[in-house]
């Protein structure tokens, strides 16, 4: 497009030296004569930027894929399983670190806030309540009275974790 535009120019400015060298006459059918041939010229190189780019949009419509045509190499080629298989339980070696979620609880006492494992609710929830280490087992002071649990950083210290769910 630049160069068309360049070209354009170029041709004009040596038009307009040539009406420079010739000698100044009275009547302006020369310059009209000149104006002419520029908007031929001008005429003629419309129509045939017009012809090549008709050419070039029927070249695009021609040699692309249309809407309703799928390439082969676009298609997947995975096809996902028809049933979703579901999760093996953990083994009871790796299930028995994990502590219910619902029987973690943060309580108030004198002395702060301590969060800890309900001792009633992991007897009701877990199956391994008599293999928790007993120095994490803490009776706290709370306005309501006393409460019996595991602390939580107690039982975290040596590998407890809490379940996610």
């Amino acid at each position: 497009m630049y160069r068309r535009f360049i070209a354009t120019i170029a041709a004009a400015s040596i038009a307009i030296t040539a009406f420079g060298a010739m000698p100044a006459r009275a009547d302006n059918d020369d310059a009209a004569r000149a104006l002419a041939a520029l908007l031929g010229i001008a005429i003629v190189g419309k129509i045939i930027h017009d012809n090549k780019k008709d050419k070039k949009a029927h070249h695009y419509e021609k040699n692309h894929v249309t809407k309703n045509h799928v390439p082969q190499y676009n298609q997947p080629s995975y096809k996902p399983p028809r049933y979703q298989p579901k999760p093996r339980p953990l083994p009871r070696r790796v299930d028995r670190k994990l502590l219910p979620g619902k029987c973690f609880h943060s309580y108030r006492t004198g002395q702060g806030k301590v969060r800890m494992f309900g001792r009633r609710c992991l007897k009701n929830n877990y199956d391994f309540v008599n293999r928790l280490p007993r120095q994490c087992l803490y009776v706290f002071d709370t306005p309501r009275g006393n409460r019996r649990g595991y602390e939580a950083r107690c039982l975290r210290d040596r590998g407890y974790r809490l379940a996610r769910r």
